[in-house]
């Protein structure tokens, strides 16, 4: 055993059983001994253990949550590693804030829930528990928050894919609390490089004789230029930043800040400044989520050309903050009136970073052009106890405006204008509106695609997208990129990949087969339908989200190899349809082909991945019950307890 125990150093066998308590008194008094619960008691005795001066342990609670993981020393290298940068510095940024609310005579306490990486499990079965995470660690968030009985508000810091839409579902859920969302930032781009989205096809580049195996293994080195923050483009990391901001849970100019910097760590200063206002002043979660303030988000993510990851998360905010769930009529409502402003990875039409955003002003500039149009609700409350209209008087002729714009002039030789465009700019530019929402025998449910990002060279000159042709259908993401690297997709083919939503594999992303699309000379000629959804750097004539999703019967699992699918998308009027037409040889309408699909049963063949978890079989079944991934994947516990109810009595009645 002396391989594993340390037997030369002497100080270990100098251990202690006894030791001099803290020095001081618990700040009491003889009624609160006699009243107040044991636990409350108890808590100040293990402050005091924990070294916090007893005299202040009467002082208002602050809890702060966050997604913060893996060991950073103080010269920022790690003793171990996060998962992914966005977890990997947030303690730079809870350490600031704790700083501040001590200063404020709170009493601040931090709790963690990490979280995975989205790019680091694609094409891995890693991916099977992403989105089933973000319920577990909700609920997680949840169970500490209440862990702390008298806290007086809460401060939440995250910064990615799941991580962050999970903590707001948290935040969202305490009704009668203030909360104060901190966004944790972006990635900076390395000066000579590409983006971590980019860098993720560097295998099928390789493989494809698109690059060489130096430039493959040296800009795959490179592409972080910072420890901390979420990838450079305006994927499910930086779309849910924006998001949290335009809800109001944010203060105003927080998401997307370039993580590490001076600017970074001082929004958490700031915003656990807005938090004790808050609190000072009565104002809860309640107050700043409402109806409206979903919609100013919906107007945003359309504004920003964001995620369709966040049709999954904005849905399950706004169910745990007691607000209607926005449908697919109200987001492709929202997406007609509202023009995309923003240049940014991975549409462009500028391939800028989110860094560069922020410095163009980030979400109040663009808001300052949306107000313009009449698209806002400006009366809601926001993280600042202020109006949005408020808010943005302050930002139109604020000295961090000014400055902020000015150092990306310096910095970047960028124009901010550039970046953040004007409507007029927008539509110059070619600025199309951000997702379509096609319906259709293929999926009566609704499908979602980010037509902002099919290629032009592929839509005809009235604006629709038009692809014809006879399916390729695959059961699982796997055969599907088998298929592509081995040669078997050509232009013109229409890719079917099957039993890859919630039921199948936890509603994989399925970046692996979108990001080789978009690197294969031919790829904007390939469409894809599946009912799995997307990463947010995904571009390309893709549909997901497709529901019912084949392994609950929709009508999509019952395609056949050969089956011929129409697919129209009006990028201009925002409406599309998918419908199966029938054959080569025999064409149907697309009322024909519904009653054709109808009658066929789902392949036997079609079952859930082997590898999927029952932990996420588990989720899958009770988001299934709640209404699925058109409500947001979120358990509706009076559905999902009526549901277990019926099914004990009607087996009961068959022992019976």
């Amino acid at each position: 055993m002396q391989d594993i125990y340390t037997e030369d150093d002497p100080a270990i066998y100098q251990a202690h059983t006894h030791r001099d308590g803290p020095a001081g008194r618990l700040p009491l008094t003889p009624d609160q001994l006699r009243t107040l619960p044991s636990g409350s008691i108890f808590g100040m005795t293990l402050n005091a253990g924990m070294g916090w001066n007893p005299a202040e342990l009467g002082n208002d609670a602050i809890m702060m949550i966050s997604t913060l993981a893996g060991i950073r020393e103080r010269d920022g290298l790690p003793t171990a590693l996060g998962l992914h940068t966005g977890h990997y510095e947030l303690g730079l940024q809870l350490e600031a804030a704790a700083q501040e609310l001590a200063a404020h005579n709170t009493l601040p306490y931090s709790t963690y829930v990490s979280d995975p990486c989205d790019g680091r499990t694609q094409g891995t079965t890693g991916m099977f528990d992403s989105l089933a995470y973000r319920n577990d660690a909700a609920t997680v968030f949840r169970r500490l928050i209440r862990s702390l009985p008298d806290r007086k508000g809460v401060l939440g810091i995250a910064a990615c894919d799941k991580g962050l839409p999970a903590l707001m579902m948290a935040l969202a859920s305490q009704h009668d609390l203030p909360t104060v969302l901190v966004p944790g930032g972006s990635t900076l781009m390395p000066s000579h490089g590409e983006d971590a989205g980019t860098i993720q096809t560097i295998g099928v580049r390789y493989a494809g004789g698109e690059m060489s195996f130096e430039d493959a293994v040296t800009l795959g080195c490179r592409a972080c230029a910072s420890a901390g923050g979420g990838c450079q483009f305006l994927g499910t990391a930086g779309t849910s930043q924006v998001v949290g901001e335009a809800l109001g849970l944010a203060i105003p100019h927080s998401a997307l800040a370039p993580s590490g910097e001076a600017i970074w760590i001082d929004l958490a200063r700031s915003s656990a400044r807005a938090l004790l206002r808050l609190k000072d002043a009565g104002i809860t979660t309640t107050d700043i989520l409402t109806d409206d303030a979903v919609e100013n988000a919906m107007v945003l993510h359309a504004a920003f050309g964001g995620s369709t990851n966040l049709l999954l998360h904005l849905a399950a905010i706004a169910y745990h903050a007691g607000c209607r769930v926005p449908s697919v009529s109200d987001w492709a409502h929202i997406n007609r009136r509202v023009p995309r402003l923003v240049s940014v990875l991975p549409i462009g039409p500028v391939m800028y970073p989110t860094t560069s955003v922020f410095l163009a002003g980030g979400v109040p500039e663009v808001m300052l052009h949306l107000r313009r149009l009449g698209l806002l609700h400006e009366d809601v409350l926001t993280a600042t106890g202020q109006t949005l209209g408020e808010n943005l008087d302050w930002w139109e002729n604020s000295e961090r405006r000014s400055r902020i714009r000015q150092r990306l002039r310096e910095v970047d030789g960028v124009e901010p204008d550039e970046v953040i465009m004007t409507p007029d700019e927008a539509a110059v530019r070619g600025m199309t509106s951000t997702v379509t929402f096609p319906l259709g025998n293929i999926a009566p449910e609704g499908s979602v695609v980010k037509s902002t990002a099919i290629d032009p060279s592929v839509i005809d000159d009235d604006g629709v997208f038009r692809h014809t042709a006879p399916v390729k259908v695959f059961t699982s993401e796997k055969a599907a990129i088998t298929a592509i690297k081995a040669g078997d997709i050509v232009a013109g083919d229409i890719m079917v990949v099957l039993g890859a939503g919630p039921r199948g594999t936890g509603m994989e992303e399925t970046y692996q087969v979108t990001s080789a699309l978009k690197k294969l000379p031919f790829g904007k000629h390939v469409s894809l339908i599946t009912d799995a959804r997307f990463s947010g750097v995904s571009t390309g004539a893709c549909f997901g989200h497709v529901g019912p999703e084949a392994l609950a019967g929709g009508p999509i699992g019952k395609l056949r190899g050969g089956d011929v699918v129409e697919i129209v998308v009006d990028t201009k009027n925002l409406d599309g349809s998918l419908n199966f037409i029938g054959t080569e040889d025999q064409r149907l309408t697309p009322q024909q082909g519904a009653a054709v699909l109808a009658a066929r049963n789902t392949p036997v063949s079609l079952r859930p991945d082997p590898d999927l978890p029952d932990d996420t079989r588990l989720w899958a079944a009770l988001q299934d019950v709640s209404g699925g991934m058109w409500r947001g994947c979120v358990y509706d516990v009076d559905k999902i307890i009526a549901t277990l109810e019926a099914g004990v009595k009607a087996l009961a009645k068959e022992e019976d």
